[in-house]
Formats: C-alpha cells, sequence, structure tokens
C-alpha cells in the first residue's frame, strides 16, 4: 500500500489527531469517506461512458 507500513500509519493517524483534536475527527473522517464515495462515483460513471458499444 503505497510502501506506508504500519510505524508510518501510526504517526500519521497520531499527527492527524492532533492537527483535528479528538472532537472533529469524526467529522473529518465523514468529510473524507463522503469525498472518497463521490469521486469513486465520477470514475465509475467516467469508465461506464468510455465503454465502446458492442
Amino acid at each position: 500500500m503505497f510502501g506506508i507500513g504500519m510505524p508510518e500509519l501510526i504517526v500519521i493517524l497520531f499527527i492527524v489527531l492532533l492537527v483535528f483534536g479528538a472532537g472533529k475527527l469524526p467529522e473529518a473522517g465523514r468529510a473524507l469517506g463522503q469525498s472518497l464515495r463521490n469521486f469513486k462515483a465520477a470514475s465509475d460513471e467516467k469508465e461506464h461512458l468510455e465503454q465502446p458499444k458492442s
């Protein structure tokens, strides 16, 4: 996974926790999840439009 191991993920999570705080972390995660869903939906739609008709 992008060459990131468990120690690096723990450090990144700790930094995110410091930046956002424990109170805003669920809100930030929710926003990130929504963004990823929107991106995936747009990507799937683009692939569907690009497929040639048989």
